[in-house]
């Protein structure tokens, strides 16, 4: 990238500069973070005490980003506030601006350094014998595709269609499983006593209606990006919103889960949920669910189990983990066999939508990822 000095690459230093606005008098705590998925977070330290003076301020628009990169994996950590008040963000970040936005579109720009290539040619030209830096002057002497800020708007304009179209699909995907859970809740919670079932009904575990396998994580050795071997998922930061991401693969397996099986993350906070498309290793965070009674049956009864763990999560007892027998002795509602199969058979076409939906947002995100390989 830093020998492409064609005429459309030019040298990023000459559209971007530094703003090095301290935290004067600390009268901002708006504390922020940048995460390796290249946004801006609520940060959750603690700042009881903290001398904030020295913290850097974000105005909306700005960028910021963290020059170590040796203990981000392969990603750099940068990211545009799109918040509308200023920020502030630890004086270990370095913040900067695009000088003229008629010049370099901001959003061309966060484009460009979000593209995976940006990661591996910022670790690439990261320096140092202790921790590893991508520096202000290599970031400058980035040489990036800058054309017309006519067709920079045309590119980010198809680029955030695409990407409030996924947007759409996730909102959508969330109102299929509130319909479901609803259909739950009215099947089988409201004016249900506990303590008197109705006739067939039973309290059991949940071995009784599924079989449980615990993950158990390969070397890291045979851990890998190419594809090489069977897909890996380690935890809860594999999980998309119903089904995971395919990003890790290894070349060994210790423990399994089969197509369809439903995952749960088993280390804090437990019980996020997510469902396999294909089969798959599973690392020690996550724990592999085979429903024995249909899968949303018991998709849907852990989702409802699972609230409890996220009560206890907001109220500040979080589950530092979760082991088999634990899982296997959860205590389940188990109704009769009739309304588990009406159950199944309502909830099962919902799930099929949500299933086409979250592909339809699998192909967008191949687009997505298409156009930012068309920048270079």
């Amino acid at each position: 990238m830093a020998n492409m000095t064609g005429k459309r690459y030019k040298q990023l230093g000459k559209y971007i500069e530094l703003v090095q606005e301290r935290n004067k008098g600390a009268a901002n705590a708006n504390l922020m973070g940048v995460s390796i998925a290249k946004k801006f977070i609520p940060s959750i330290a603690n700042i009881i005490g903290t001398d904030l003076s020295s913290y850097r301020i974000v105005h909306p628009g700005n960028f910021a980003f963290c020059p170590v990169t040796s203990r981000n994996g392969d990603k750099i950590t940068i990211a545009r506030y799109r918040g509308k008040e200023d920020c502030i963000i630890s004086q270990a970040y370095l913040t900067f601006r695009v000088k003229d936005e008629n010049e370099l579109d901001p959003e061309y720009l966060m484009m460009w350094v979000a593209r995976p290539e940006f990661d591996r040619y910022a670790r690439f030209h990261s320096h140092g014998s202790v921790r590893e830096i991508f520096s202000w002057e290599e970031m400058c002497n980035v040489y990036m595709p800058i054309p017309d800020i006519g067709e920079q708007r045309k590119i980010v304009a198809e680029y955030k269609s695409i990407e409030k179209s996924i947007e759409n699909n996730n909102h959508l995907i969330k109102v299929l499983e509130d319909t479901a859970k609803a259909i739950y809740h009215h099947t089988f919670v409201e004016g249900i006593d506990p303590e008197n079932l109705p006739e067939e009904w039973m309290w059991g575990k949940l071995s009784g209606i599924a079989k449980v396998n615990m993950g158990q994580s390969p070397e890291g050795e045979c851990l890998n990006m190419n594809g090489n071997g069977k897909i890996f998922y380690q935890g809860r930061t594999d999980f998309g919103v119903r089904f995971p991401d395919i990003r890790v693969y290894t070349t060994e397996t210790k423990k399994y889960a089969s197509v369809y099986d439903i995952l749960m993350s088993v280390r804090a906070p437990v019980g996020d949920l997510n469902i396999t498309r294909k089969a798959c290793a599973i690392g020690r965070g996550i724990a592999a669910i085979t429903p024995k009674k249909g899968l949303s049956f018991v998709f849907y009864t852990l989702l409802n189990q699972t609230m409890q763990f996220k009560k206890s999560n907001d109220e500040g007892t979080i589950f530092g983990s979760i082991g088999k027998d634990e899982l296997n002795d959860l205590k389940v509602l188990v109704p009769k066999e009739n309304l588990i199969a009406e159950f199944n058979g309502k909830v099962e076409k919902i799930d099929d939508c949500i299933d086409s939906v979250d592909e339809e947002n699998n192909i967008l995100h191949k687009i997505k990822n298409l156009l930012l390989s068309k920048l270079s």
